[in-house]
């Protein structure tokens, strides 16, 4: 064991022990030149059996961690290895498990157990959508942390994995019994994000029962067993994810949480109405199969009448903005009328997606609203039903112009820190430039110059991101490490889509957004000093500068927003001529 006050790797000191598991022990330690606190954590060669074995599984755990970047999940600093042990460095998550929080209070109040909840479901669908997915595995009261602002930290990837969907069934059959779903014991398949729903559902079980499934008898009995005060929404939920067979369960954490924020949707009272409209349904059955024996006169009618419906809802919503235009685009969609063409539902999901920032004070899209579109669109999950966009996909031209307007949008309006923003945009931006194989498609293919111009921005918006997140997962300890990256090649990337957004027409937040990642790089003399040690020329930087901030000054008519973010890029504009003439 490291003692108080040891230094690990001349810069991290041991202030005292959090924590210790059955072969590691968590320390408390303090980088002094940083004055950050973290959370360092330690295998011992002498008390690990097999410890190349433990140490390749500690490799691939940390690996895995580098990767990912959200606020539910700890992010991975150092990795140090001595002739004993081995070290990984990581954020420190002030707080407490929630399981003792459950040994000290048992039972947790029903509303804070769904806002958990909610949380994890966001946490698990990041994981879910990464490429290749990553299934955690192992959820459980122990292994997520309660932080003082009431938010929660997915800690310990010792038994994740990333989804291959090739595999019969898993090599290796890890969790904790009670939590664990059946297929992670074995012989029923692989493990994919329907057996983190299953966990998540298990532990919920726990939190807001007080009983334990990974204690004797080892079952889940509906919650309101135990305390009839639960709600009949919740119950309904944790049966669903809990159920042996994956079909059964939720299909997607989306779809989790969709169910948890409409809980009212599974009470009794939600059962007893939709039996009303069940039996409403079945007359108006019965009444359209007495109407349809007179001819196919109904069949005409009745499809005049959705696309009539379909063209007043649109029409509208054409020409509003805000909640008003959301709630029209809505109900005309609802209408699952195709005779619109790819360009014009290209179009009129592009208004959707920009009516939620309009609709906003803080201009933000938030995920709920993303999802909801998304649902609209008809990506949400795969058993959506919508088919709108199986027609704009029929256009090469239409779905280059969705993919980058929503990804510039959520660049500008994402919900979250500017690396969620980055984040969120890039997936829509890829889209925009490649094919659903991941594969680059020939510009040439389109004949549309608006698309061409929006598949050109895309590719470098895409590069642009791409090296800043490298910058960023680089520098999450104190300094920089400057010999893992090509700085000048990343400076590239940035300069190349400040060269296409200058040569464009649009709008001045995105052009804005772009110069802000610029000013970023060059206000950091480190950043800078490493550009130039790569070969990058601060002459060149300093002209791109002059250029840029000739260009944002010049800016007027701006949003609220975006002059907030103009004065803030040319704030930066003293210390980057310092930067670049030093």
């Amino acid at each position: 064991m490291l003692e108080n006050g040891t230094l690990v790797d001349g810069k991290y000191e041991i202030l005292s022990k959090v924590g210790q598991g059955g072969m590691s022990v968590v320390y408390l330690a303090l980088n002094r030149k940083a004055m950050k606190q973290w959370a360092i954590k330690e295998v011992r060669r002498d008390g690990v059996k097999d410890f190349e074995v433990v140490k390749q599984s500690l490799v691939a755990e940390t690996d895995m961690l580098k990767k990912l970047s959200h606020p539910n999940l700890p992010d991975i600093v150092d990795i140090i290895e001595t002739e004993d042990s081995f070290l990984i460095v990581m954020d420190y998550i002030e707080g407490n498990p929630l399981s003792k929080r459950l040994k000290e209070s048992g039972a947790q109040p029903e509303a804070d157990v769904i806002e958990w909840a909610k949380q994890l479901c966001d946490v698990l669908d990041y994981l879910h959508t990464r490429t290749p997915a990553i299934i955690y595995r192992d959820m459980k009261p122990s292994n997520v942390m309660l932080k003082p602002d009431d938010s929660v930290c997915l800690i310990d990837f010792g038994t994740a994995r990333e989804y291959k969907g090739t595999n019969i069934q898993d090599t290796t059959c890890l969790g904790t019994i009670g939590y664990a779903a059946p297929e992670q014991f074995g012989g029923q398949g692989e493990t994919d994000a329907r057996t983190d729903i299953y966990c998540l559902g298990a532990t919920l079980y726990h939190l807001v029962t007080g009983h334990s499934p990974a204690e004797p008898p080892y079952e889940m009995k509906p919650i309101r067993t135990w305390d009839e005060s639960l709600s009949p929404g919740l119950e309904a939920i944790i049966l669903k994810c809990t159920q042996r067979n994956p079909n059964d369960r939720y299909q997607s954490c989306a779809e989790l949480k969709y169910a948890l924020e409409n809980i009212e949707e599974n009470t009794q009272g939600f059962w007893i109405a939709q039996r009303k409209k069940l039996n409403r349904f079945f007359a108006s059955v019965i009444a359209a199969v007495l109407f349809l024996a007179v001819g196919l006169t109904g069949t005409v009618l009745n499809s005049t009448s959705v696309k009539s419906q379909y063209t007043a809802y649109i029409t509208k919503a054409d020409e509003e903005v805000g909640n008003e235009a959301i709630n029209d685009f809505q109900a005309a969609f609802e209408q699952n009328y195709m005779g619109d063409s790819p360009e014009q539902l290209s179009n009129y999901f592009v208004k959707y997606i920009n009516a939620f920032v309009e609709n906003d004070e803080t201009q933000t899209v938030t995920n709920n609203e993303l999802k909801t579109f998304k649902s609209s669109l008809g990506t949400a999950d795969s058993s959506n039903t919508s088919k709108y966009i199986n027609v704009i996909q029929r256009d090469a031209n239409a779905y280059v112009k969705l993919n980058y307007e929503v990804g510039v949008v959520l660049l500008q309006h994402g919900e979250g820190s500017e690396i969620a923003q980055y984040t969120a945009a890039k997936s829509w931006l890829i889209k925009a430039y490649t094919d659903s194989d991941g594969k680059e498609i020939s510009r040439d293919s389109l004949n549309d110059e608006i698309a061409k111009s929006d598949y050109d921005i895309a590719k470098a918006l895409d590069g642009m991101i791409s090296g800043w997140l490298q910058i960023n997962n680089a520098n999450r300890g104190d300094d920089v490490i400057g010999d893992t990256i090509d700085y000048s090649k990343i400076y590239k990337t940035i300069d190349d889509a400040v060269n296409s957004v200058l040569k464009q027409s649009m709008d001045n937040g995105i052009r804005l957004k772009v110069f802000e990642v610029l000013a970023n790089f060059l206000v950091d003399d480190e950043l800078v000093g490493y550009f130039a040690s790569n070969g990058g020329n601060k002459d060149d930087a300093l002209g791109k500068w002059n250029e840029v901030y000739a260009e944002i000054s010049g800016m007027d008519g701006l949003r609220p927003s975006q002059s907030k973010l103009k004065e803030n890029i040319l704030e930066k504009d003293r210390i980057i001529r310092d930067n670049l003439t030093a």
